[in-house]
């Protein structure tokens, strides 16, 4: 494992709800990044954002990491859940909303 790795497997595992994404909750700097997380603001959880523009090892890093090429990248209690389709889809579904209080409550 390279120390990148280790790095992000850190992260994923400190944070119950992680975005790897491109600019900050505050500032997205792409669609998809956003959003993420207008849905997670709109669902009112807490959540922690990396901001992979920052740091170009984290930007390859997380795409080898979850074996998935695009940012963003949402993760749940350590799991990669997905990017922008698959969370507005789950988000669509009601699904969402009880993955999120599921990591939260454990």
């Amino acid at each position: 494992m390279t120390d990148t790795h280790d790095r992000i497997d850190t992260l994923v595992k400190q944070n119950k709800i992680l975005v790897f994404m491109k600019g900050s909750k505050l500032m997205p700097m792409c669609g998809f990044s956003n959003n993420v997380v207008q849905i997670l603001n709109a669902l009112g959880v807490p959540y922690e954002t990396v901001d992979v523009l920052e740091d170009p090892e984290i930007r390859q890093g997380i795409k080898d990491y979850s074996s998935w090429p695009t940012i963003p990248q949402v993760y749940v209690n350590g799991e990669f859940l997905g990017g922008s389709d698959i969370l507005i889809e789950l988000y669509q579904k009601g699904e969402l909303q009880e993955v999120v209080e599921v990591a939260l409550a454990s």
